[in-house]
């Protein structure tokens, strides 16, 4: 920041600028253009104005924080007014006396947004809060702003020491057959949910056990999850009488299995009836009307492959397969991101670029570091400063490319191959436009679309072969660019920063009802596509570094590691209520939870849906809205109670989690006795006749 971002010429102390929230902005306007720094009043003012009527800036203190890019703004500006009488900005506590307005150019970025949330980490210490109101000088108001906003110390973080724990799951293809496999039905099916991590190998399973107590099936199963995954080989491909696609994202390298009869599903389905699907297969093999897996994606994919896969699905499949890919990259560049404020300390953000390319193993820098010009003091210095700041810009390059991959496999589910370059650019267009997130989101279909479209002309046989690495990529990302650029890019920039002032504003009450909706998301299926956009919702503005930012991963985060907790802690407390295979379920899924891996309370959900649910969703809102009313913030995407490094403050982040699993565990073992589940209860009656003791059975 410029050392002049604010002078005396912009502070009033004592000021009486009327009792309204237009009249205090138009008054701080007045301060800005009367230095120079904006073109006129009225033009920063309204902007101002128009920012304050989608959510009051008001934060607790009696401060406001009223904010706002505009045309009529030479250069990035912070005003003053101390007021002699207070105006209520919509604050938790009452009318604001403090009241600062930030005001960037149009074309500046996110620059009041960093000022803002530095501000933010200020405001909650007493002490500046009291520096302002006693101080008697314009001099000493600047001196202490500036301090906060150029040089702010970083808060004493809460340091935890956690062990590292990871959860692999075998990723080979797996075989089950019959002894007599010529009499039996070949079959290979994909399994894969946007994670790659739970429902991809649930499902896997499910069928893999389904196939092996039956004796007219040998199976095939390749897991498309995130680790390490081997194909099925072609020839077992080839032999096959039909395929099984139980996805929610689009199957990777789907050509392969070109002309084969097909039973296509969510993964869901394989999981709570993996009979069905493998009965369906049967049929469809010696149906010679069957639906068959089509050579290439394209607009006839969908009549070709039955009405249950809609443009609808098959636009959520290509959105989910977006997010499948995206998140290897927020996993570990948000990670190292964490590891880098771990080493470097929590003003890393401020300098990392530097830090990492002006210095080495052998020059290692100091405390006090120049950065863009400015003199910055960092709590950290030498090889754990460095090594910061190495790992940061790391976690910095992975997580410039989120956008991109979300947007570049959203269009290779849609169009195969030839959508994923033109998906890729879209993406970098809309990063480089300011478009975020929802930005890729738009321009990943746009090039799917465009480039199945394309896909389909009619083109002599010299120009076929051209088509996919030539003419497609070519003329979708031409289409996609001058639509971003002519067209979509200002309107979605703008979307996205409202967003992002939104979340910026959040404070008190509101705060926590985001917290209460991003609960009810992240618990409400368990890993499937409303999860999935919470956890979009949350990793989208991590890199950013903001306060707001991330608080919404850390209560987005608790919510999810509250089922699994929840169900294994009620298995134990009351086993009667549970079946024997829902108390083994439970031996496990503690774990899970604490990993963060809400799926592990699908087994439950999927057996008894309108008992778990419900009381799941209520412990994720309760687990939200304290998360949010204690502003715990998270620099970490991913890892559960094993990134506690990037927790702050980790207290109150379990004090959430323990709130939430208290709740969901009342609430499931209440409805689970209130109003019980014949089919359970009956389950759970055998297994207690079966545990009597011999000398109990002759008695009887």
């Amino acid at each position: 920041m410029a050392s002049d971002l604010i002078t005396t010429e912009l502070v009033a102390l004592d000021a009486d600028f009327g009792d309204s929230v237009d009249t205090v902005i138009t008054n701080l306007a007045t301060l800005v253009h009367g230095t120079g720094r904006a073109t006129e009043v009225s033009g920063l003012a309204q902007s101002a104005i128009e920012r304050e009527a989608k959510a009051g800036t008001g934060v607790p203190g009696g401060v406001a924080i009223p904010h706002c890019r505009s045309e009529t703004v030479t250069e990035p500006t912070l005003a003053f007014a101390r007021l002699s009488r207070g105006v209520d900005f919509s604050g938790p506590d009452g009318d604001a006396r403090l009241v600062f307005l930030i005001a960037a150019p149009a074309a500046g970025g996110k620059t009041h947004l960093q000022i803002l949330s530095k501000l933010a980490r200020a405001l909650v210490r007493k002490e500046f809060l009291e520096a302002l109101r006693a101080a008697s000088t314009e001099e000493e108001i600047v001196k202490e702003i500036l301090t906060v906003v150029n040089a702010e110390k970083p808060r004493k973080r809460q340091k935890e020491s956690a062990d590292a724990a990871s959860i692999a799951s075998a990723g080979a293809s797996e075989s089950v057959g019959t002894s007599s496999p010529a009499q039996a039905t070949r079959i290979v099916a994909i399994t894969a949910c946007p994670t790659g991590i739970a429902h991809t190998y649930m499902a896997a399973d499910a069928l893999i056990h389904t196939a092996g107590e039956r004796n007219d099936v040998d199976l095939t199963v390749e897991t498309q999850g995130s680790s390490n995954n081997e194909s099925v080989s072609q020839s077992t491909i080839d032999a096959a009488d039909a395929v099984i696609f139980a996805t929610d994202v689009g199957v990777r390298d789907r050509e392969r299995f070109a002309g084969k009869p097909v039973i296509e599903s969510g993964v869901k389905r394989a999981i709570n009836e993996p009979g069905t699907m493998l009965d369906e297969a049967i049929a469809a093999a010696k149906n010679p009307n069957a639906r068959k897996v089509s050579g290439t994606v394209s607009s006839s994919s969908a009549k070709e492959e039955g009405p249950s896969l809609g443009w609808g699905k098959r636009i959520q499949q290509a959105v989910m397969t977006g997010v499948s890919y995206m998140v290897p990259f927020v996993a570990a560049g948000g990670l190292l991101l964490a590891l880098g404020f771990l080493f470097g300390g929590a003003d890393m953000a401020n300098g990392w670029q530097t830090l990492s390319t002006d210095y080495s193993l052998s020059n290692l820098p100091g405390h006090d570091i120049t950065v863009d010009g400015e003199t910055m003091s960092f709590e950290h210095s030498g090889y754990s400063l460095y090594i910061g700041a190495v790992l940061f810009a790391i976690g910095q390059a992975a997580m410039g490319f989120i956008v991109a991959a979300l947007s570049g496999y959203i269009a290779y589910a849609l169009a195969g191959r030839p959508g994923i370059a033109p998906g890729f650019v879209g993406g970098a267009i809309a990063v480089t436009l300011d478009a975020g997130f929802i930005g890729g989101l738009v321009t990943g279909l746009l090039a799917g679309f465009i480039a199945l479209w394309i896909g389909n002309w009619k083109v002599p046989r010299w120009l076929g072969s051209l088509m996919p690495v030539v003419i497609i990529p070519l003329l979708t990302a031409l289409g996609v660019g001058l639509l971003m650029y002519l067209l979509l890019g200002a309107p979605l920039a703008a979307l996205m920063e409202g967003l992002q002032d939104w979340l910026s504003s959040m404070s008190g009450s509101s705060a926590v009802v985001l917290g209460i909706i991003l609960g009810l998301m992240m618990c409400v299926d368990l890993g499937g596509p409303v999860n999935k956009a919470a956890y979009l919702f949350a990793t989208a503005g991590l890199s950013t570094g903001d306060a707001a930012s991330m608080q919404i991963m850390a209560a987005v985060m608790a919510a999810g590691m509250v089922p699994p907790i929840a169900l294994s802690l009620a298995t134990f407390i009351r086993k009667s209520l549970f079946t024997p295979a829902e108390r083994e379920n439970g031996k496990s899924a503690w774990l899970l939870g604490l990993s963060f891996v809400s799926e592990g309370a699908i087994p439950f959900a999927a057996a008894d849906p309108f008992r778990v649910i419900p009381s799941m969703m209520v412990g994720g809102a309760v687990t939200g809205a304290v998360s949010m009313a204690l502003s715990v913030e998270s620099r970490a995407p991913h890892g559960g109670i094993f990134v506690a490094f990037a927790i702050d403050p980790f207290w109150a982040y379990l004090v959430a989690i323990l709130a939430g699993v208290a709740v969901s565990t009342a609430s499931v073992l209440a409805m689970k006795q209130f109003w019980p589940n014949e089919t359970i209860q009956q389950a759970a009656d055998r297994d207690a006749r079966k545990s009597k003791s011999p000398s109990q059975n002759v008695a009887a």
